[in-house]
């Protein structure tokens, strides 16, 4: 159970690490939230709790297929906001036209017969 504690308090403070180091300085807080902290964090997890470095691999290589269209939020966001639109109606249609990218990059997989 000390485990799961564990879990959440790395992660929560990588979160609070990037949110600190924004207000600060956006390049530093955008270069740390940048690295693959959450997916070497998983990785590790996951490694820990199964010792099956298959399950790590599959991780791995889902990840990296659906990190391309997760980039439409980093797009669509500051695009929006420059443009006039509220922070939380930018949120929410990014985060919208995220989850459709996702949508598309699942039916293109499922053709291309890749599977995750």
């Amino acid at each position: 159970m000390w485990q799961y504690g564990l879990k959440i308090v790395l992660s929560a403070l990588i979160i609070v690490a990037v949110a600190e180091l924004a207000k600060r300085n956006s390049f530093w807080g955008a270069a740390l939230a940048s690295l693959p902290m959450t997916s070497v964090l998983a990785f590790i997890w996951l490694y820990l709790d199964t010792g099956d470095v298959e399950r790590v691999a599959s991780l791995s290589y889902g990840i990296f297929w659906l990190v391309l269209p997760s980039l439409t939020l980093f797009i669509a966001l500051p695009l929006l906001l420059r443009v006039g639109f509220n922070f939380w109606l930018s949120l929410a249609v990014s985060c919208g036209a995220t989850a459709i990218a996702y949508l598309g990059m699942l039916k293109m997989l499922s053709a291309l017969d890749i599977r995750i």
